[in-house]
């Protein structure tokens, strides 16, 4: 059995779809991890067993695939260290210095293969940021896709991870291999989704708080958005930073807190994120993002600590 294990997002699916394509697969069976976590589980680590060969893409697990038992093929563009198992073999541009945009990219470059999908990975992940580059315009264009298309194609795909539905985002590779691409722009599962969780976007974005420049938004959902909350917040609305709250994520709390550029100048996220840490939570992020899952009974302590940052 050939076993893709991908990430969750438009990347990642569309680098599974161009893998399967490029090796000319009849049979594989594709899946991902359990969303928003950055490991196989058990029902991974069982597939991977089966298997005779495992492809790795755009999920960045490197201490996973350090264990795996198998042959096999890791295609990334995450900053990560060198692999040692001798069973792996890593094709990363990163590890070179160079930077790709999208994992995408560097599976189309590897195999030779280029086409829409190589193009929706960039717009996937680096949004409009993404038609600065000649290579994805000119793969639009020869799929016959606009600007504003892709954006739409990215929304669909990605509508299945925000929903949380783990079983879609594995289907969704069936899906773009079976169907003309400008086809999925009517694909009614992914329509409905997308518009439920535009609408959550735009309820939360209905009650922002404002203080000393920065937003402050509370919400219960059952969709992952707080990320897209907060971009728009930022990005979008030109808030110095965003402090975005779902109080009732399936059981749990989400923080998630975004600043701008100039703001990173002055707010250290490491130092906020080892505080949070230090409460129990799972926190991670970067120098301008930070996320945080926690149980809704800690949500205040994480908030008087981020608090502190927004004077």
């Amino acid at each position: 059995m050939h076993l893709i294990v991908h990430h969750w997002d438009t990347d990642g699916v569309t680098s599974a779809a161009l893998l399967v394509r490029a090796l000319g697969l009849k049979e594989f069976t594709n899946m991902t991890a359990p969303i928003g976590e950055f490991r196989f589980d058990g029902r991974i680590w069982d597939a991977i067993e089966r298997a005779e060969r495992l492809y790795v893409l755009d999920f960045n697990v490197p201490d996973e695939v350090e264990k795996v038992k198998v042959p096999t093929l890791f295609i990334d563009h995450h900053t990560q260290p060198k692999i040692k198992n001798p069973l792996v073999e890593q094709v990363n541009p990163s590890l070179e210095g160079k930077y790709y945009p999208s994992c995408s990219l560097v599976v189309s470059e590897y195999f030779g293969i280029w086409n829409a999908w190589s193009a929706l990975g960039v717009v996937g992940d680096i949004g409009e940021k993404a038609f600065e580059l000649e290579t994805v315009n000119e793969l639009l264009r020869k799929a016959n896709l606009s600007r504003t298309e892709a954006l739409r194609l990215v929304e669909l795909i990605d509508s299945n991870y925000i929903a949380m539905e783990r079983e879609a985002v594995e289907e969704a590779v069936t899906v773009l291999l079976e169907s003309e691409i400008k086809d999925l722009l009517e694909y009614e599962p992914w329509i409905k989704k997308a518009k439920a969780i535009r609408d959550a976007i735009e309820n939360a974005l209905s009650s922002v708080e404002e203080k000393n420049g920065f937003a402050l938004v509370e919400f219960e959902s059952p969709y992952n958005v707080i990320s897209k909350v907060a971009r728009k917040l930022v990005w979008e609305m030109n808030y110095r930073g965003a402090v975005v709250v779902n109080r009732n994520f399936h059981g749990k709390a989400q923080v998630y807190f975004r600043i701008s550029p100039e703001e990173a100048e002055r707010i250290d996220m490491g130092k906020v994120i080892t505080r949070l840490r230090g409460l129990g939570t799972n926190a991670g992020g970067k120098r301008e993002v930070l996320g945080c899952v926690c149980e809704r009974d800690k949500i205040d302590d994480v908030l008087k600590i981020i608090e502190e940052y927004l004077r």
